[in-house]
């Protein structure tokens, strides 16, 4: 299946096939399909690294997975260590909460905003026996309209068949979006060398994706902001490979140097909601007549077709509203929700993500233009349920000689390698996690 679908999604983005070799055991034991959303996700960035470097001098391009190695790094954040510490991932306050209609409701407070607006709708104190009070009050979906609206992130705990209703686009959108030239790129030791991203992302899946074309050799520069928050460890997880510097995109002399910046890039990957950056003046349109050449790609929660398009999301509230966790539940015989063995979504929608750009490029060198992909968690989502379901098998214990450490000025870090082979080349990543905001915005 893994095969099928690699060759399914080239083709269905324009790119011409490459031989994929898939070895090693399935480690992600679920009901779900994961191991074959994992090793499809990762298989096609892959190969179509391979493709790229092929199209500027590189060899014959053939790429290879080992299954057990991408498991790995589908909870590379599990297995990532600060000094032997394994990262603390969620707030006191995220989780799963049962509600007053039976249901059962997730909250998002990993960022202090999302935390206050939880409280704000609820009307109750800063405790998890609070929250789950109120919770215990209302039922699932007021529980979620009521956080929504306060600005906040939450999921209610729902069945397939709502969301199998809803409208649905392809799994990567690719399309060509304006009359470039053509830019090929000069012959290079890696697939991605000199190409230049611009990473407008945080948490998990956008991250995923840029530092996987860091993997493959690009340069990538983070876009963060002072007052922006963010999960620590995980800017340090998904931060190989990266610089990272601090604009203010409410102020003129921000936008001005990101408007530079995007002059000169190959790339952009952007996660902000829908419309939040065309009101800073980044739009599509805004970006084509900055870069006539450049690829975009946006990261979203929910896919820009349907009614949720604007919804904040995140993988365990997506796991829930799609029916992941009740279907997980169900076949568990649990009495309360059940996800998938990782955060899934986020890492195969990382790795879609980066196979749009790499695909974008591979256009670009060949018949030129601007090139915009779109890739979703609920998209992901609905390509997992379509791929059927398993007896879920035993998990794989961590292959140590996939874990390699680095001495950094954040202490020592112990961290997955990347996965896949592009044409017999390992990837690497060439930088340690940055301080967040030390990079200058320019490119080097």
């Amino acid at each position: 299946m893994i095969e099928e679908s690699v060759a399914g999604l080239l083709g269905d983005v324009g790119i011409a096939a490459v031989p994929l070799e898939v070895t090693g055991k399935a480690g992600l034991p679920s009901v779900f399909r994961v191991d074959v959303m994992a090793g499809a996700s990762v298989g096609a960035a892959t190969a179509a690294a391979a493709r790229l470097w092929q199209a500027r001098g590189g060899p014959a391009a053939r790429a290879s997975i080992d299954l057990g190695h991408v498991g790995m790094a589908f909870v590379s954040e599990r297995l990532f260590k600060v000094a032997g510490s394994e990262l603390d991932l969620w707030a006191d306050l995220s989780g799963d909460y049962a509600t007053g209609d039976g249901g059962w409701v997730r909250l998002h407070c990993n960022f202090d905003h999302h935390r206050d607006a939880v409280l704000r709708a609820l009307l109750t104190a800063p405790t998890r026996d609070s929250v789950a009070a109120a919770c215990g009050l209302m039922p699932a979906v007021a529980v979620e309209e009521a956080v929504l609206a306060a600005g906040g992130a939450a999921g209610a705990l729902r069945t397939r068949s709502p969301w199998a209703g809803f409208p649905h686009g392809p799994l990567v959108r690719l399309t060509r979006t304006g009359e470039g030239p053509v830019v090929p790129l000069a012959p290079a030791a890696r697939p991605l060398e000199g190409v230049r991203v611009l990473d407008l992302t945080r948490v998990i899946a956008g991250p995923v994706a840029t530092r996987t074309l860091a993997a493959h050799g690009a340069q990538v520069l983070r876009i963060g902001a002072a007052h922006v928050p963010e999960v620590p460890g995980l800017v340090l997880d998904m931060g190989f490979g990266k610089r990272s510097c601090h604009l203010d995109l409410r102020s003129a002399e921000g936008r001005a140097a990101l408007r530079e910046l995007a002059a000169t890039a190959d790339v952009l990957i952007q996660g902000y909601r829908p419309g939040a950056l065309s009101g800073l003046g980044f739009g599509r349109d805004d970006l084509k007549a900055l870069n006539p050449s450049l690829v975009t790609v946006d990261v979203s929660a929910y896919e820009p077709e349907g009614p949720w398009a604007g919804r904040r999301g995140f993988d365990s509230l997506v796991q829930m509203t799609t029916g992941i966790a009740e279907e997980g539940m169900r076949f568990a015989g649990s009495d309360r929700p059940v996800p998938l063995p990782c955060q899934g979504l986020d890492h195969a929608t990382g790795y879609l993500g980066a196979f749009a750009a790499i695909s974008g490029l591979v256009h670009r060198a060949e018949s030129g233009g601007s090139w915009h992909g779109s890739v979703s968690l609920a998209g992901t989502a609905r390509w997992l349920d379509s791929l059927g379901r398993v007896t879920p098998g035993a998990g794989q214990d961590p292959d140590d000689d996939l874990i390699a450490a680095v001495n950094t000025p954040h202490g020592v870090l112990s961290f997955v390698l990347p996965p896949g082979t592009a044409s017999g080349l390992l990837p690497s990543w060439d930088l340690a996690p940055a301080i967040d905001g030390s990079a200058l915005p320019v490119w080097i």
